[in-house]
């Protein structure tokens, strides 16, 4: 098939949605799929906050990457670029003459990508990897007036799709509270299972002695934002301490609320149990996870979470807020769910964990077992699944892909 791809969020940018979209595309392109990925142009300044080269990702074969122009907006990772659409795009792909078109975001390039769906008359799957709901705190706007106008607004923007698609229930049962009509379903975005996957316990410990973690190590990877909820962590700490004297917190990513949180690690005096390794390439993350004994996340706004994945297909027994899609990736067997914000309930919890060595081994190897269905080459058949019957389907049949 030939597969026109649309995002905002793309490479040198680092996050789930980025990496799920270049881990799907180099798959389908391995399996002589023709892809195109319309991304941001991205500059100087973002190669260097990602600390990668400052040239192309390389996609693979049958991949091929235009970027377009772009500006900047604010954001955690101080990276995010959007399209300006201009509703011209679709010329660029008259001679790929594409047989879907697949966005991945609801902004500039969403935008684009259905105008260059319309125009050329070809199926559009829309992908929602945002609990947008989640992000007043960028807004002037109260809490519960951003939630209703963001959501009804990007639920009117994937009726405009032929079939929808989200990471997890979570996302999907929001639009449809607030009015999503079109086919719809829920596809995992896809982990590396061969990379992250569980290791022996030998060379787990050498890996702990030479990051220098202790064997109380949590661990949590992703942006440093306020909606991440990273303080509730940190909170948490001297909690664990109490019982566990040698904790330590691992908290892998970059963004812009780092400054606050060493702040607040110093104020509690757990600043010296707090390490900030920046952000790591998928080699490096991986380790740190092999060498760690936990992840956590305390977020409110996933709408899966690839470092949770991530960590579980890696061997990590879990602690994670009950809210939104969490609860659907962490069961009772592969770890604990702790009250949103309540740092007192995730410090017991951790600390249950900690102290229980046999569980956390019993959960890690629960967590790898479950993530094994998430794996790039499963999902990717998912995909072809999908697209194979829309790009086919008359609209009378189109309800029934929701079943796929």
């Amino acid at each position: 098939m030939r597969i026109a791809v649309f995002t905002d969020s793309f490479y040198p940018e680092l996050g789930g949605i980025q990496d799920s979209v270049l881990s799907g595309c180099r798959e389908l392109g391995k399996r002589g799929h023709q892809v195109v990925i319309f991304a941001p142009r991205a500059t100087r300044h973002d190669f260097s906050v990602a600390g990668v080269p400052e040239r192309e990702v390389d996609a693979g074969g049958n991949v091929e990457i235009r970027r377009l122009f772009s500006l900047p907006v604010p954001s955690s990772t101080g990276q995010s670029r959007l399209l300006v659409p201009t509703g011209r795009r679709w010329r660029q792909l008259l001679s790929f003459s594409p047989d879907i078109i697949h966005t991945h975001t609801f902004l500039g390039a969403g935008l684009e990508a259905l105008s260059a769906a319309r125009r050329l008359d070809v199926p559009v799957v829309g992908t929602n990897h945002w609990a947008i709901g989640e992000f007043s705190g960028y807004t002037p706007f109260s809490a519960n007036f951003f939630r209703e106008i963001s959501v009804r607004g990007v639920t009117r923007y994937y009726n405009r799709c032929d079939m929808v698609t989200g990471p997890s229930h979570s996302v999907i049962d929001e639009m449809c509270a607030f009015g999503l009509r079109r086919p719809h379903c829920v596809i995992s975005n896809p982990v590396d299972t061969a990379r992250f996957c569980p290791m022996p316990d030998a060379h787990r410990e050498a890996l702990k002695r030479s990051y220098g973690f202790s064997h109380s190590t949590i661990v949590y990877a992703g942006r440093l934002a306020d909606e991440k909820k990273i303080d509730v962590l940190i909170r948490a700490l001297p909690l664990i301490a109490i019982e566990m004297p040698d904790v330590m917190l691992v908290l892998a990513g970059h963004g812009s609320a780092r400054h606050h949180l060493e702040q607040l690690a110093r104020d509690l005096g757990v600043r010296e149990r707090i390490r900030f390794p920046g952000t790591l390439d998928k080699a490096t993350l991986a380790d740190v996870f092999h060498a760690a004994d936990i992840f956590a996340i305390a977020s409110t706004s996933e709408t899966q979470s690839m470092v949770l994945i991530q960590a579980m297909s890696a061997g990590l027994p879990v602690v994670g807020a009950r809210w939104r899609a969490l609860p659907e990736y962490i069961d009772a067997q592969s770890g604990f769910l702790a009250q949103p914000g309540d740092s007192e309930d995730f410090a017991r919890r951790l600390t249950h964990l900690l102290r229980s060595p046999s569980l956390r081994k019993q959960m890690g190897e629960h967590a790898a077992q479950k993530t094994k269905q998430f794996s790039i080459t499963t999902v990717t058949s998912r995909w072809e699944e999908i697209y194979a019957r829309i790009s086919l389907a008359v609209p009378e049949e189109m309800s029934r892909i929701s079943g796929a």
